[in-house]
């Protein structure tokens, strides 16, 4: 309460009823509830930078997944833990479209691929071009989101889940592009493929699109969130781009991230009208989501910002899962080394035995897209400290 308020209660009050007294305290006391609901909305700068100082990896470790070849590219990394061996998610572009692979790696820094887990569908036939016949770019979903907690992939209804993006036309990201749920009841750590389920779960053509998606919708990541802060166990988010970007310049669209609710994985309710993380103008997306205390970070990337021609990692913080209050420090990544020189992006980010590991997309400046890592400490290569 304002010194201004506690004037007018301490100089009224007295010549007040008792009645009317007891009335007015409640009143007085419940906009100071208010307040203070209200302020919680934005995270304090100085709780931003405690969660930077957390987070934060400056050394960069360097390529740590490549393709087999020039013709591929490796990209959108996602990480989590079953038994003693950690393993990774990410998708391979090979000039038709996106597929999903799996790899192993005992230390988080050398990585084993073990094959593919989405793929083409068969378009031999027309009536098998499915509307993700040659577009399934996928990401975990449901995993342990507490920092440096076991970062394991939980199971809903006896399966575990993943989103994805489909399309039916073969390029890189060409034609409508939706977002699809896959799941598996069999052991996530071979390499098998996921059941996608028949329709996409969220598109651009969907009765209830809003004004920001309406056009390709992209990355998805998928929280669970058993104590339905929203009214629902399941969160996602997820970026797109709409009406907005006119095109100008074609290969600089803007993309938001927003947000959809669900109580089942399969039917998703969008939730409110507005994106809850954007900027005037470029990309704003891949957000993925930890719990540092009860502060909520969401990772994401930017790209062609106002005044800014490059790719970068930066996040954002909430207490309630809708209202983000955006870093308005240094990038947590940026190019700087040969092998990123081009672009530092797509993040997912996680801490292990007191070391943070930073996983991005790297793009050098001859188009070699592969995955980087950067972390809190310095490591040697067999992941010492140095």
């Amino acid at each position: 309460m304002s010194t201004f308020s506690k004037g007018i209660a301490f100089s009224i009050a007295p010549a007040f009823r008792p009645g009317i007294a007891k009335v007015f305290f409640c009143w007085a006391l419940a906009q100071i509830f208010f307040l203070n609901a209200f302020s919680q909305k934005e995270v304090p700068q100085n709780i931003m930078q405690q969660i930077y100082g957390q987070v934060k990896t400056p050394y960069k470790y360097g390529l740590v997944l490549t393709p087999e070849n020039d013709n591929k590219k490796i990209d959108c990394p996602s990480v989590f833990k079953k038994g003693k061996n950690w393993y990774m998610t990410y998708v391979v572009f090979d000039g038709r479209g996106y597929e999903t692979w799996l790899a192993k790696s005992k230390d988080l820094l050398h990585w084993k691929t073990l094959g593919k887990i989405l793929s083409f569908g068969d378009t031999t036939f027309k009536e098998n071009s499915n509307w993700d016949a040659n577009q399934k770019a996928g990401y975990i979903a449901l995993q342990d989101y507490n920092w440096e907690g076991s970062y394991q992939l939980q199971k809903f209804n006896q399966k575990y889940w993943m989103s994805y993006i489909g399309g039916k036309e073969k390029g890189y990201e060409t034609g409508k592009l939706s977002i699809g749920i896959a799941s598996t009841n069999k052991n996530i750590t071979k390499a098998h493929l996921w059941q996608p389920f028949i329709d996409p779960v969220l598109s651009m053509s969907d009765i209830d699109v809003r004004w920001w998606e309406n056009k390709k919708l992209f990355k998805s990541t998928i929280i669970w969130d058993k104590q339905k802060t929203l009214g629902h166990p399941f969160v996602m988010y997820y970026n797109a781009n709409g009406d907005t970007s006119n095109n100008t310049p074609k290969w600089r669209w803007f993309e938001r991230i927003g947000m959809a609710v669900s109580d089942d994985m399969i039917n998703w309710q969008r939730y409110q009208t507005d994106p809850v993380v954007h900027h005037k103008i470029g990309i704003t997306g891949d957000g993925v989501i930890q719990k540092i205390g009860n502060v909520w970070v969401m990772f994401y990337f930017g790209a062609f910002w106002e005044g800014r021609k490059d790719a970068f990692n930066r996040f954002a913080c909430s207490y309630d899962l809708v209202n983000w209050t955006d870093w308005n420090g240094d990038d947590l990544i940026k190019s700087s080394e040969p092998f990123d020189a081009k672009f530092a992006h797509k993040p997912f980010v996680l801490k292990w035995k007191g070391v943070v590991y930073h996983f991005y997309c790297a793009v050098d400046n001859k188009d070699h897209r592969g995955i980087a890592v950067a972390t809190s400490k310095p490591l040697s290569p067999k992941g010492e400290l140095r």
